[in-house]
């Protein structure tokens, strides 16, 4: 969101014993700012895992259930039969990646080939739609087949609610709940609606739900916990038309894997698709927004042993199983794949910010794994998750020096991070 997700899974922590914690801050990240925007493992016998300086984890591990799954309907699915909408944007800086790097020219030219999501991050930004769905529709007209253009909703007043790096432009204070009514859903749909033979998809808001379903012991989180549902409710309604498919933000493994916090987050749902007119209004759900959680094994089992689910597809089937139970039946998942490809990387399950090691994960595509719409790069790669330097605007903590995990010299987030985007295509696994 964001753009890459924060501190909130540390926050979290001594809520295990209710489920689990985390933000896509803390063992997981938060997305970032648009585009953006998520201790080593104890020896045995040994001190529990860092925490941040919390309480540590007391909840006894989740035992992993059978689930009772409903696949979606498979002809719902938008990634099917379509091309993908490139971004004009991201290949610019791409370019300018292989301008500054020309040994690694060839490497890094492969990855203009790939989708990424056009991030809607401001008022501003979502004046752009009409144009970016023009765009597509000439690279339609030459490719001879329809495409699928992908976007990231992500500018819900008091934005990431328990972050620092990426808060957006729209406040309580500063009628943040009608203007992001009114000039960023309303030019969105608008937007959407004047382009009605493309297929779109919109994905509702990374690190917003999650954060109202595990953090309002932070002040912040409970003061927007209103503006949140309401907003998102408007945007669901406003955004849900013949040709659009949205997906809520469910975080991911590292953040609402426990069963406690899974079940949280389906009442939020609930709450909010009633309100929004019913379940039926969206496709599915988003997981792993600008974070690092693995497909399948990985260490997230290692870092967090009482999380049931290890892995982002233990997640999808372990969410599905829990939306199931409460009445939502019928639903598909995008998974971002954009920078997950490593495995082994952190010291620390909440460690969200520009991981060093990190690695392109699996290649956009639809239909990959039960229950999966879509494997897709939500967030841009080499978007910064946030700031690293500490005498700059957009600094974050998470990313600075005393940040074991995140790689050195981050922009603010949502800047380019050169270096970091080549470090991602040289790690790539699949390789490149």
């Amino acid at each position: 969101m964001t753009r890459s997700t924060r501190s909130a899974f540390l926050a979290l922590l001594p809520l295990l014993a209710a489920g689990c914690g985390g933000a896509q801050t803390s063992p997981a990240a938060p997305t970032g700012a648009a585009p953006a925007a998520s201790a080593s493992p104890a020896p045995a016998a040994a001190a529990a895992p860092d925490t941040g300086g919390l309480p540590a984890p007391t909840a006894a591990a989740d035992a992993i259930q059978p689930v009772t799954i409903t696949p979606p309907p498979p002809e719902g699915n938008p990634f099917t039969g379509v091309g993908f909408y490139i971004n004009p944007a991201y290949v610019k800086k791409v370019e300018s990646s292989i301008k500054a790097d020309p040994a690694d020219a060839l490497l890094l030219k492969k990855v203009e080939q790939y989708p990424t999501a056009v991030w809607l991050d401001s008022i501003a930004a979502a004046g752009t739609v009409s144009k970016v769905l023009d765009d597509a529709a000439a690279q339609e007209k030459k490719a001879g087949k329809p495409l699928v253009t992908v976007f990231a909703v992500y500018d819900l007043p008091e934005r990431d609610c328990s972050a620092v790096a990426s808060n957006g432009e729209l406040t309580a204070a500063n009628g943040g709940e009608k203007k992001y009514a009114k000039d960023f859903i309303g030019k969105i749909a608008a937007a959407f609606k004047a382009h009605p033979k493309q297929r779109i998809v919109a994905i509702v808001e990374p690190d917003s739900l999650p954060n109202i379903a595990t953090n309002l012991d932070k002040k912040k989180c409970a003061d927007a916990a209103d503006i949140y549902k309401h907003s998102i409710a408007t945007a669901i309604r406003e955004l849900s038309l013949p040709n659009v498919s949205l997906y809520l933000d469910a975080a991911h493994a590292g953040w609402l894997g426990w069963s406690g916090n899974r079940m949280k987050i389906v009442k939020l749902y609930e709450e909010v698709l009633k309100d929004a007119g019913g379940a039926d209004k969206i496709r599915g759900f988003a997981t792993n927004v600008s974070n690092y959680d693995s497909l399948k094994g990985g260490d997230l089992g290692k870092l967090q042993p009482s999380d049931p689910c290890p892995d982002e597809l233990t997640y999808v089937q372990q969410l599905d199983d829990t939306l199931t139970r409460e009445g939502i039946t019928g639903k598909a998942f995008v998974i971002d794949t954009s920078r997950n490809g490593k495995a082994g990387i952190r010291t620390n399950s909440g460690s969200w910010c520009n991981i060093k090691g990190a690695g392109l994960g699996e290649r956009p595509q639809a239909s990959p794994a039960p229950l999966v719409d879509a494997y897709f790069w939500i967030k841009p790669p080499g978007d910064a998750d946030g700031g690293a330097d500490p005498n700059k605007p957009g600094f974050d903590s998470n990313c600075g020096p005393d940040s074991k995990d995140s790689a050195p010299g981050a922009p603010r987030a949502g800047d380019w991070f050169s270096s970091y985007f080549v470090d991602l295509a040289k790690n790539a696994d699949p390789p490149l």
